[in-house]
Parts: structure tokens; C-alpha cells; sequence
């Protein structure tokens, strides 16, 4: 069995802007990770953005925007390799032979595809219905052994697991694949919407008060929060308590996931508390940990040229590492590529 180097990758898809979901979700434990004993590759993947239509324009845009979420928030290209998907050719060369591995039965059981293709799947791009094979091919493009998601993309690596299991069984490629582990952890892995908790924090939401955008400035973040939906009730003793109160537990979770406390922890201090006195205490919070990020993203946002040059750079790093891998594949899989690259 192939030991396989301690590996994370994961990626946020240009579309629609950063919300307060993708921060607590994903970013906050991007740069969690970086710190540990972890190669960390991170990618704005842009080839999953255009599965549904995208403006070129905007496109381009949203790509260097995710970008400077990831550095205001702390990701560091000294440390960890940031890139976007498509510069990296060797992602869809992967996806291809994924798609010839992966079978129809299991893209027709990813859940995904049925929430965001709805009643008119059949006027869906292929694209959007066999995304997880690109998605597989991110991950094992890289031989990542970690990918930190959403519960929401639990099911899209399992997919991978199961794509690199027949990929190795079917070539005789024991280990060369491996099996890549989710990471599920924190207390905020999946924010709500702050008019509705039992809804998604959305980029495409109907109103703009629905969400914290990552490039809202202090003023903004605060009016959401002291105007997010809640219940008559105060904060309970225990987190018992949270049940069936989706709103509360919602604000009580993005507490704790920008505090760094557990959710015991902030029921433990606003036990008892009514939202006069929560709800403002959380809006401080969120300004003090969320408004210099707006800043310096504002500030990024203004200097193109060094966001495409991080990005550039980050493509020729990961490029050394996906390159190998690739050709790899392609020999175990029997092609003949005698042209040098």
C-alpha cells in the first residue's frame, strides 16, 4: 500500500460572491489547517462555476474576488499553494478518464444535482451533472488524503473514494489512488440564513439581508445581525434547549464559530440572556473578527495585477505536483504518449 504525503485540498467556487458561510465553513478552517502538519493546496475553482451560466466578465471578477478572501482571511502562498482550477490543465485531462471510471448509477444518486437542477434536469448542461467527477479529479489529482467540506459535499467524497477504489481495482493500481478523508468539524460548518434557519446561507438570495457578504464593511454586519429573525424566547441553560428553534441556534452557532468557543460555551455565558443583549454582543463580534477581512479585501480587490500574480505562481506549484500524478495515471491506464510535454 502506498504511503501517500499528509495532504489537503479543497476549493470555493467563483459564483456570486463570499458569504459569512463560506468564511466559517470553509475559509476560517483553510487557515486552521494551514498550521498543522499538512501540505495545504487551496483552489478557486472556476471550471465548477461555469456548469450553470456564467458572464466572462464576471467571471474573471468573481475568480479574483474569492482570491482575496482567501489572503485577507490569512491564507499565506508562502505557505500554502492558492490557485485557480483552470490554469492547471491536468483537472479536466483527470476528469475525463474519472468519467470513463465513474458509473451513470452513482451520478444519478448525487443528491446535489437533483436540488439545483429541479424539475428541468433535462435542460441541464452535462456539465452540472457529472461535476463530481471533476470535483474527484481535484482531489486525487493532488493525492490529497484530507478535504475539509460542508456535510453538504460529504456525498461528493464519497464519490471520490469510490472513483479511486475502482480506479486502482480496475487498473491493478492498488495505493496509487488514495482514499481521501472528509473533515466535518466546528461549530458553524453549515450557516443559515439570517431570515430563515431553516434555509442555507445563500450568495443568491432574495435579499440582501438574508446574508453577510465578506465584502460588507462594520456598519453593514452590524445592522444584519441586530435585524437577523429570532424567537420570543431567551437563550436556554442547555443546548437542549436550541431544538426546533432554528433561528437561535443559527446565531448561536456563528457565536462559536467566530469566538473560537464551543456552543456549550456560549450557552454557558448567555444562558438565560434575552437577544437585546445577544444580538449585539454577536454584531460586535462579527465586526471585530469580519470588518478588517472586508478591508483588506477592498484593499486586494484594488491591485489585480499581484492577485493574478499569486495566482500564477500558485498554478506553476501545483501544476509540479498535479503533472506527475497525471502522466502517471495516463501510463497505468495503457495510453501512449511518447511526445515530450
Amino acid at each position: 500500500m502506498t504511503n501517500h504525503t499528509p495532504r489537503v485540498f479543497s476549493g470555493i467556487k467563483p459564483s456570486g460572491g463570499l458569504t459569512l458561510g463560506n468564511y466559517l465553513g470553509a475559509i476560517k478552517r483553510f487557515v486552521d489547517m494551514q498550521a498543522q502538519d499538512f501540505e495545504t493546496i487551496y483552489c478557486v475553482v472556476d471550471l465548477h462555476a461555469i456548469t450553470v451560466w456564467q458572464d466572462p466578465k464576471e467571471l474573471t471578477d468573481a475568480t479574483r474576488e474569492v482570491a482575496a478572501g482567501f489572503l485577507a482571511s490569512g491564507i499565506d502562498p508562502s505557505q500554502s499553494i492558492l490557485f485557480n482550477q483552470s490554469q492547471v490543465s491536468a483537472h479536466a485531462e483527470l476528469a475525463w478518464l474519472f468519467n470513463c471510471v465513474a458509473r451513470v448509477g452513482w451520478m444519478n444518486r448525487m443528491t446535489q444535482f437533483k436540488d439545483k437542477a429541479g424539475k428541468n434536469a433535462e435542460q441541464s448542461s452535462l456539465g452540472l451533472y457529472a461535476y463530481p467527477s471533476l470535483m474527484a479529479a481535484d482531489i486525487l489529482l493532488y493525492h490529497a488524503t484530507h478535504v475539509p467540506v460542508g456535510e453538504d459535499q460529504k456525498q461528493h467524497v464519497e464519490l471520490t473514494r469510490d472513483i479511486a477504489a475502482k480506479f486502482n481495482h480496475d487498473f491493478k493500481a492498488e495505493g496509487f489512488f488514495p482514499q481521501p478523508e472528509p473533515i466535518i468539524e466546528g461549530p458553524a460548518t453549515r450557516v443559515m440564513n439570517l431570515r430563515d434557519g431553516t434555509k442555507k446561507m445563500s450568495k443568491s438570495g432574495e435579499s440582501d439581508m438574508e446574508r453577510i457578504n465578506m465584502t460588507d464593511d462594520a456598519d453593514k454586519i452590524a445592522k444584519k445581525f441586530k435585524k437577523a429573525k429570532t424567537d420570543p424566547e431567551p437563550l436556554p441553560e442547555t443546548l437542549d434547549g436550541l431544538k426546533d428553534r432554528p433561528e437561535a441556534k443559527n446565531l448561536v452557532d456563528i457565536y462559536a464559530g467566530l469566538s473560537g468557543l464551543t456552543n456549550e460555551q456560549v450557552i454557558t455565558e448567555y444562558a438565560g440572556a434575552g437577544w437585546g443583549r445577544f444580538k449585539p454582543a454577536l454584531a460586535d463580534l462579527a465586526v471585530e473578527k469580519l470588518a478588517p477581512i472586508s478591508e483588506e479585501m477592498s484593499r486586494l480587490m484594488g491591485d489585480k495585477a499581484e492577485i493574478d500574480r499569486i495566482l500564477g505562481e500558485g498554478a506553476d506549484k501545483a501544476e509540479a505536483i498535479a503533472q506527475p500524478i497525471l502522466d502517471q495515471a495516463y501510463d497505468i491506464t495503457g495510453f501512449l504518449r511518447s511526445r515530450k510535454r
